[in-house]
């Protein structure tokens, strides 16, 4: 089987090469890997020519200007040649050396499974071995969607064919387009998973959901228009509720530290 890897980059010089050697380390080899860039201004273009020849032809990539990160995602996964999507961002990277092989092992094995995920480990972005929020998507039931909860998404991987069939991610959604498209895979169309139980990546800690006050209305404001698309009930109090959870994972990992970066 093979799996698709999408990884959009914009001006992502400083961390793209840990995404590559991540990449590159996967026991799994039949891997169709993906480099859709924005056009970077930096020096993104020459570290992706620089990895290439490391792929023995896995990998293609283009540059050039796109109407942002899911247009940019919708464009990877069109030109996508694998049975099996995923996509890595260029600041993120797998913690695992096997994730890949684990993952493929689920649909190969399992024929009624349209969908897999697992967890996410949030680390410093000067100490890239402190983790500072773990992210786990054990307890994941569509109908916490209506919370403002779904599993992490840069572990989500599924079927090309179901792009076709329900849609690719919304380009007029600024921050919550990943959220919308679960809702409407797993909800909406009651696609089968598997949750994996452990953390596929690390992921630097921030991103634009949380980058400002402004960007946390936003991001409610989209996650009241996907329910609401896609016929779940739910209002900006029942949204608020999941704040709660996230502080008492916060709580968690400190207490924890040791054990989560064994």
């Amino acid at each position: 089987m093979k799996v698709s890897i999408i990884t959009v980059s914009h001006n992502s010089a400083s961390t793209i090469r840990d995404t590559f050697e991540s990449v590159l380390n996967q026991t799994y080899t039949d891997i169709d890997y993906i480099v859709v860039d924005g056009n970077s201004t930096d020096k993104t273009v020459s570290i992706i020519k620089e990895y290439e020849p490391r792929f023995n032809g896995r990998m293609r990539w283009i540059s050039e200007p796109d109407n942002g990160l899911y247009d940019a995602m919708n464009k990877g996964i069109r030109i996508a040649g694998g049975d099996v999507i995923g996509i890595i961002n260029s600041d993120d990277f797998y913690h695992r050396n096997d994730t890949i092989e684990k993952v493929a092992a689920v649909f190969i094995e399992n024929k009624d499974i349209q969908a897999v995920f697992g967890d996410v480990r949030f680390v410093n972005h000067n100490n890239l071995e402190k983790t500072v929020r773990y992210y786990s998507s054990k307890n994941f039931i569509p109908q916490k969607l209506r919370f403002g909860f779904m599993p992490a998404h840069p572990t989500f991987f599924t079927y090309k064919d179901n792009f076709d069939k329900f849609g690719y991610y919304q380009t007029d959604y600024k921050i919550a387009a990943d959220y919308e498209l679960l809702i409407r895979f797993l909800y909406k169309n009651k696609i089968v998973y598997k949750y994996l139980p452990f953390d596929f990546m690390k992921m630097r800690n921030g991103g634009v959901s949380t980058a400002s006050f402004k960007n946390r209305i936003i991001l409610n404001q989209e996650f009241l228009r996907g329910c609401k698309e896609n016929g779940i009930y739910t209002n900006f109090f029942i949204l608020f509720m999941r704040y709660f959870v996230k502080v008492s994972e916060l709580i968690f990992v400190r207490q924890n530290i040791r054990n989560t970066d064994s």
